[in-house]
């Protein structure tokens, strides 16, 4: 344990009153299922129509009436490149407001622990592969994305500084890319792997000799499953306290045409993918180096196959609700 890691909870008790900022998105969605399977039935939510986090106001009521013991933070504005490019001032701003205001209630309140999840995106575009902690802070970021990742290295700053001055058990657990059940599937604002999928059935079922994919297809990128990533902050919970970022990843990646390749077979598309190589790729490279979690304790378990045929069968089954 370093110098600035604080004395871990033995366990988190199955009445220990929890809110999960965000459960309405893909990772609140896997860590509801997950707390609830597990038996916890203190969970704290709100929409947010019902609880705007970037009012300082509301943010502070709500947790001065609730006073929450555990926070995960999984509430944020995300989106894909083309998002991420088109609505930079968004990004940054309500990213930001999120954060301050989640984690000074969580102080005032305090609250008995924090998880901050944030994004590998916040690590420099040409850092190292694969992705080491201490890379935070050592180059420039991906453009295309720099003011999501901003706001989430912000949001890591002010856990390891109410840590530093005011003793919070504060932590930051940055996972590599997501999906699963729950997944945004708006080709307009969604990430990679349900953008494929999405386009790839509706071609199936329309018979379209073609798919168009952005971007070249050799970008490499890492996946890990919703669920996973809700055992993991579980993990984290338990078993971690200290400062600085730690990555949460399956410690593998593949390209995006592989990605698609494997999304047509599981989907049994037979027609061809064009990708589009004037259309911008982003980062080269995006693997998370996970050997710190490892050594704590925690592998992912969901192989990358598995996941997306159960994502899959989820997207065939509530499309309607996620178009």
């Amino acid at each position: 344990m370093s110098a600035s890691a604080l004395p871990l909870n033995a366990s988190l008790p199955l009445n220990a009153k929890i809110y999960i900022a965000g459960h309405r998105g893909l990772v609140g969605g896997a860590l509801l299922r997950k707390f609830h399977c597990l038996g916890y039935d203190n969970i704290v939510t709100r929409a947010s129509s019902e609880l705007d986090l970037r009012d300082q106001a509301a943010t502070r009521l709500f947790f001065e009436t609730e006073q929450p013991e555990y926070v995960i933070l999984s509430a944020a504005k995300v989106g894909g490149i083309l998002a991420n490019s088109t609505y930079p001032a968004q990004f940054i701003y309500d990213n930001l407001m999120i954060a301050t205001n989640v984690i000074h209630a969580a102080y005032l309140c305090k609250t008995t622990k924090l998880l901050n999840l944030g994004s590998s995106c916040i690590y420099p575009r040409l850092a190292p592969q694969p992705l080491k902690e201490e890379y935070l802070l050592t180059g420039p970021l991906e453009e295309t994305n720099r003011a999501y990742a901003l706001a989430k290295i912000a949001a890591i700053e002010l856990c390891d500084h109410y840590r530093t001055q005011y003793g919070c058990d504060f932590i930051s657990a940055m996972p590599t890319n997501m999906y699963g059940p729950g997944d945004n599937f708006d080709l307009q604002n969604s990430h990679v792997l349900p953008a494929l999928m999405r386009k790839i059935v509706e071609a199936k079922e329309k018979a379209a000799p073609a798919v168009e994919i952005w971007g070249s297809g050799k970008p490499l990128r890492e996946f890990l499953y919703a669920d996973d990533l809700a055992d993991a902050c579980l993990f984290l919970l338990q078993s971690f306290s200290e400062p600085g970022p730690i990555n949460v990843g399956t410690g593998r990646d593949i390209s995006i045409r592989d990605l698609a390749l494997l999304i047509r077979e599981v989907v049994g598309y037979e027609g061809e993918l064009a990708f589009d190589a004037s259309k911008p790729d982003g980062t080269p490279r995006k693997l998370l180096d996970v050997s710190r979690l490892a050594a704590a304790g925690w592998t992912a378990k969901v192989e990358l196959r598995e996941g997306i045929e159960k994502t899959y069968d989820w997207y065939l089954k509530h499309r309607a609700a996620s178009a």
